[in-house]
């Protein structure tokens, strides 16, 4: 473990907030390789034990590891202890930046609300055990755009940071995604931010979703950097067309289309100091030996970033 990676656990293990030394010419971390810290997004390994995922993205070389509420509930089912688990995860050299997600977290009424609130509580619950930094807010269900209202979901997003800040010392960040028609664009997700009137509104761009949903790559830069929680990362492939593809189509960074190297000089321009994450869904690569997947992922988000830097 090199020492910026060291400092971090130190830092999480103190309750800090995590804080990059900045974005200067010098990159640090990866080797050198890097201004932000790579991390796995577990989806990328299905459909792999958790435990096996910690093991390969430790010995992949990543930072950090990224994964999903449904790991953790079966983690804890069969017998663990979540608090044990993000000792294993500090001990493996990684960290957690944020944990996919609070589904389902903003629906439509109150009283939807108030019983989708102990669903959401118990996610915060597994989330903040492990010690992750952040938690991600799926605004659903999903519903047609005029049932979607902006300024409820704002207030009720406020809320969450008010409950996952104060009660659990999780940030729960934003995310927009195709499938939900309210939410679906970059635009729309930063006026949630905006109107929910908190220091601590965050939101999570992922640049396949910014490429089916409609949001393009030009509203990065008029973004502050501290208002993105996590950058998830992928590449679309030329083929199917734009209107048949899908998550399952996602492939390694530079083997699409998509123009990553755009999207993170616009990171590095705005101030963004936080983790890129891997995220793939791709069936073919789950055939695939994990350690290799995750090895050339790796590997490809490195390229993409140092290409990226030398623009």
């Amino acid at each position: 473990m090199n020492t910026t990676r060291r400092e971090l656990l130190v830092a999480g293990a103190a309750g800090t907030t995590l804080a990059c030394t900045g974005l200067s010419s010098r990159p640090t971390y990866q080797g050198g390789r890097s201004p932000w810290p790579l991390c796995l997004d577990t989806a990328t390994l299905r459909p792999q034990p958790l435990l096996t995922k910690i093991e390969v993205a430790s010995r992949a070389g990543f930072d950090a590891i990224e994964p999903w509420d449904g790991e953790l509930r079966d983690y804890e089912r069969d017998g663990g202890n979540l608090e044990d688990l993000g000792k294993r995860i500090q001990d493996a050299g990684l960290f957690v930046p944020s944990v996919i997600g609070l589904w389902n977290a903003i629906p439509a009424g109150q009283e939807a609300w108030d019983q989708q609130l102990p669903h959401t509580r118990e996610r915060l619950r597994m989330v903040s055990a492990i010690g992750s930094q952040q938690v991600q807010v799926i605004p659903g269900p999903a519903r047609p755009v005029q049932e979607f209202d902006p300024l409820w979901a704002a207030e009720r997003y406020h809320d969450l940071l008010e409950i996952g800040i104060n009660e659990y010392n999780v940030v729960p960040g934003l995310v927009f995604v195709e499938f939900l028609e309210g939410c679906r664009r970059l635009s729309q997700a930063m006026d949630i931010v905006i109107q929910a009137q908190h220091p601590k509104a965050r939101l999570i761009p992922d640049v396949f979703h910014m490429h089916i949903g409609g949001s393009g790559f030009e509203g990065l830069r008029h973004i502050d950097g501290d208002s993105i929680a996590i950058f998830q990362f992928n590449d679309a492939p030329a083929t199917p067309s734009f209107e048949q593809l899908e998550d399952s189509h996602r492939v390694f960074p530079g083997d699409g289309i998509l123009p990553l190297e755009k999207c993170l000089r616009d990171l590095r321009s705005i101030g963004f100091e936080r983790c890129i994450s891997l995220e793939l869904y791709n069936p073919s690569y789950w055939e695939r030996d994990p350690l290799e997947v995750a090895r050339e992922g790796r590997e490809k988000t490195l390229v993409v970033i140092e290409r990226a830097l030398k623009g």
